[in-house]
């Protein structure tokens, strides 16, 4: 029995590592994407943070078209170590397409969840301290501002009120609901 609790501290332990690391890749891979500043602090945390894998990978793995392709190899290859670990320590048996295709699944479930939680920090910020200079507060702008424009021409504000930011969260949701759940549910099949 104390094997278990073992167990479930390791899984906990793999998961907070991989995850806050995958993390910070994800972030620097978004950043630029939508071309936020690179010389914002929080943009050189990340950039100092991850460039240790990321140097020697692009050299092997070019970028194409703009799109960092070293960024997305090691993500999927960061969930793939932590699904292996974790497989490991719980004694489950896993099949390699069944844990690329979940390792895709979290990585875009990932993406929504950034997505989610950067506009409610926005939409947060916007009440709390509109019009403030933070540069945390200037990359939550920058990242969420692709999702945003699209949306604020579909919907105007209304009255002074921005309703944009609840259509976009509206259609993360739907999403996960659509995409990443029945992509989930495959990459469990094929994983056993």
């Amino acid at each position: 029995m104390g094997g278990g609790y073992v167990g479930n501290a390791g899984v906990f332990l793999i998961q907070t590592l991989f995850g806050i690391y995958i993390l910070a890749v994800m972030l620097r891979f978004l950043f630029q994407l939508v071309r936020a500043d690179f010389y914002n602090p929080l943009s050189q945390v990340l950039v100092k943070v991850t460039n240790p894998p990321l140097i020697p990978l692009r050299r092997i793995i070019p970028g194409f078209k703009g799109i960092d392709i070293a960024s997305i190899s090691l993500m999927l290859m960061l969930q793939v170590i932590e699904l292996v670990l974790i497989s490991f320590l719980k004694g489950y048996s896993f099949q390699p397409v069944g844990l690329v295709v979940l390792s895709a699944t979290e990585l875009l479930s990932l993406v929504i969840n950034v997505f989610f939680f950067s506009i409610l920090i926005q939409v947060i910020i916007s009440w709390i301290s509109p019009g403030s200079h933070n540069p945390v507060v200037s990359l939550v702008y920058s990242l969420n501002e692709p999702l945003m424009r699209p949306a604020r021409r579909l919907i105007p504000p209304i009255s002074g009120l921005d309703l944009s930011p609840l259509v976009v969260m509206v259609g993360l949701q739907l999403c996960t609901f659509l995409v990443i759940a029945p992509l989930r549910d495959l990459g469990s099949r094929l994983l056993t």
